[in-house]
């Protein structure tokens, strides 16, 4: 006998009681309530798991590898994940960062070209009980066709819906008296509400699933996806899911994240600065370490990075999975006449074609501008929706070249530009926004997440700047760096839409 979960439901945010009526009803909270009380506790074993082995890397100065414990998985040439409906075999572009609580970027993402849009409830969104309800309430919307003059689903770009990462609580529902995972609260309301609507469509239900660390964890995500499709009457196999590899634990294990994913896959994401973080969040307290100035040296072209995209390219075209890049976040002038127009796109095009040329099968741009130039880009240098035909020979990437530390130092600009994002970050969470414009490019909690790690590293180690080898970082210069460049954070502090661009430069 099944028994009945007590749920406590905070009350509706202000302005919002008709969208929170219309998703959170008696069948859904109902859903939502099962699906918490079945997993709950499996939630919790892996984010213990995951302090259990930082706890034993720390204890043994170990170092990752290739575990020998799933070595058959790697060694067996013969599986493959299932192919990919028709509708996600062309990934070239996809919209990045776009929080669906922000109805007018959302409804412009709808209405691109773009081949997907990053339905962002993780890194560009900040989780504020409204937001979550206006974002969910939107996809609603779009999937059954609510919004004048936008596409119907099947014919939009498709929705890869992003819910946030285990670490995340939702404090406004508790199942038998704990708050529930955010992940689930948002995949479950997602799920009830549009979930056979969007198969119906041949348009999904889609995923992105942020900050995985272990094929333990694609392993719960799969039985999680089974049993909701069993609920919902949907056929085993429909819903398909990229995973963003956002660790360095994860690298080691993208073969065995695949084979749990197998039925569900739509494949692995490369991007940079969650992954160079997760550098600095488990080992960072080791000298050897030591991250140089991301602002200036690390990029998709330095060492442990393209080791690392070179080894998920390989992978995913070896098992029949696409494999995606990460996302463009620089923004291009108004003026599409001017130099600085040009030159923006031309720094785009440079970093993506590298990308392209590495074998990827699409990526991510937040400037819905970049869009149309970047499809022509893949037109350009590829042939066919994507390059799974492309497997790189000769990639033999290891461990020790997983790990390497790309060559370089920390530099005064760069310990700046971390405090202020960092900084501007923190403003514009407290007003519920998940990104921002700093300098002629989006931060989110992504860039957020680095530039902070990076000066508590600098510190730690008493990094020198190589501006000026008499200096070091410490607590108290950081301090007097965020007096100095108070005013300037000021100025940006009364711009929270695209000025801030131009204005923070």
């Amino acid at each position: 006998m099944t028994m009945v979960a007590a749920v406590d439901l905070a009350l509706p945010p202000s302005g919002l009681e008709h969208e929170y009526n219309t998703l959170l009803t008696q069948d859904a909270v109902r859903f939502l309530a099962e699906l918490v009380s079945t997993f709950d506790l499996d939630v919790d074993k892996i984010l213990q798991q995951r302090i259990a082995r930082k706890v034993q890397l720390d204890l043994t100065n170990d170092l990752p590898d290739f575990s020998p414990h799933t070595l058959h998985i790697r060694k067996d040439k013969t599986w493959k994940v299932l192919p990919v409906p028709r509708r996600l075999q062309n990934r070239q572009v996809d919209i990045g960062d776009t929080a669906p609580y922000q109805t007018e970027r959302f409804l412009s993402a709808l209405g691109s070209t773009a081949q997907g849009i990053q339905v962002d409830f993780d890194d560009g969104n900040c989780p504020t009980f409204f937001n979550q309800i206006k974002g969910i309430y939107n996809i609603f919307q779009a999937v059954h066709h609510k919004f004048p003059g936008i596409p119907p689903i099947s014919q939009a770009p498709v929705l890869m819906l992003r819910p946030r990462a285990w670490n995340m609580v939702e404090h406004n529902m508790m199942v038998n008296g704990k708050q529930v995972p955010g992940p689930l609260f948002d995949y479950g309301l997602l799920m009830f509400h549009v979930g056979k609507t969007l198969y119906d469509n041949e348009s999904g239900p889609f995923f992105y699933l942020s900050k995985v660390e272990s094929y333990q964890e694609a392993r719960l995500w799969n039985n999680i996806f089974v049993w909701t499709q069993e609920k919902l009457n949907m056929p085993i196999g429909t819903i398909k899911a990229t995973v963003l590899i956002e660790s360095i634990l994860a690298s080691f294990e993208m073969e065995e994240i695949l084979y749990e994913l197998k039925d569900h896959s739509a494949g692995l994401n490369c991007g940079i600065w969650d992954y160079s973080a997760s550098f600095v969040s488990k080992f960072g307290h080791r000298a050897e370490f030591l991250l140089p100035d991301r602002s200036k040296y690390v990029n998709m072209e330095k060492l442990f990075l393209k080791s690392y995209m070179d080894l998920l390219v390989q992978t995913c075209h070896r098992r029949g999975a696409l494999a995606t890049g990460g996302m463009a976040a620089l923004l291009l002038p108004k003026d599409q006449k001017s130099d600085g127009y040009q030159s923006v796109l031309a720094a785009v095009k440079r970093l993506k074609l590298f990308e392209i040329k590495a074998g990827v099968d699409g990526f991510m741009v937040y400037d819905i501008g970049l869009v149309e130039p970047m499809q022509k880009l893949f037109k350009e240098h590829t042939r066919g929706p994507n390059q799974l035909h492309v497997i790189p020979e000769g990639v033999n990437v290891t461990a020790t070249q997983l790990l390497a530390m790309p060559a370089g130092g920390v530099t005064l600009h760069g310990l700046k530009y971390n405090i202020a994002v960092g900084v501007l970050f923190i403003y514009s969470w407290l007003k519920g926004e998940g990104h921002f414009y700093y300098r002629g490019q989006v931060e989110d909690s992504a860039t957020a997440e680095i530039s902070r790690s990076q000066v508590w590293q600098w510190i730690r180690h008493r990094a020198k700047l190589e501006d000026d080898e008499r200096m070091v970082v410490s607590r108290s210069l950081v301090h007097s760096l965020v007096k100095e460049m108070k005013n300037e954070l000021q100025d940006c502090y009364c711009l929270s839409e695209r000025t801030a661009a131009a204005h923070c430069n």
